[in-house]
């Protein structure tokens, strides 16, 4: 890290959060590229009750990462694993927005003021809340970002939340 980021995380971190933030445990599924392949992963959390919340894939042409939010995080990486899935757990941050024109800018100016790399993002309609959605951010500093969120009065979401 790099001297600048150091001392703005050092001066970030010595006041307490005002509100309470949650980050999400995301799951990665590594696929391989092939036919029915990312039919079998949704098979296996169907079976075990898993209900997906939000997801993106990204793929090249050997492989995919498949990246969701589900229910009950820690039962999707056992069925999936047990099913011969290599999956791994990432925190990452779901912020609400309001559903409209700009509604995402707000957030991307923030953290491109604040420093903070996204390494990547994906949406998610909010349960129940017709004007707002959810952005699922991978920061590259996960406390870093929470402190920016709290300070710039931005709201996060659970897994429930979504």
């Amino acid at each position: 890290m790099s001297e600048a980021k150091e001392k703005q995380k050092e001066l970030l971190t010595k006041g307490k959060y005002k509100g309470v933030f949650m980050t999400i445990n995301q799951i990665s599924v590594f696929l391989e590229n092939k036919s029915g392949r990312l039919a079998e992963v949704t098979k296996v959390l169907a079976d075990a009750q898993i209900n997906l919340r939000a997801m993106t894939i990204a793929d090249t042409k050997d492989f995919g990462i498949l990246r969701l939010v589900v229910n009950d995080a820690e039962k999707a990486c056992q069925v999936l694993e047990k099913n011969g899935f290599t999956v791994r757990i990432t925190k990452v941050l779901g912020i609400e927005i309001d559903d409209r024109p700009g509604g995402l800018h707000y957030i991307m100016e923030t953290f491109k003021n604040n420093g903070i790399s996204i390494e990547y993002l994906y949406a998610s309609l909010v349960g129940g809340k017709k004007d707002k959605a959810v952005v699922v951010f991978k920061v590259e500093d996960i406390e870093l970002g929470l402190q920016i969120v709290d300070r710039s009065s931005l709201v996060t979401v659970s897994e429930k939340d979504l």
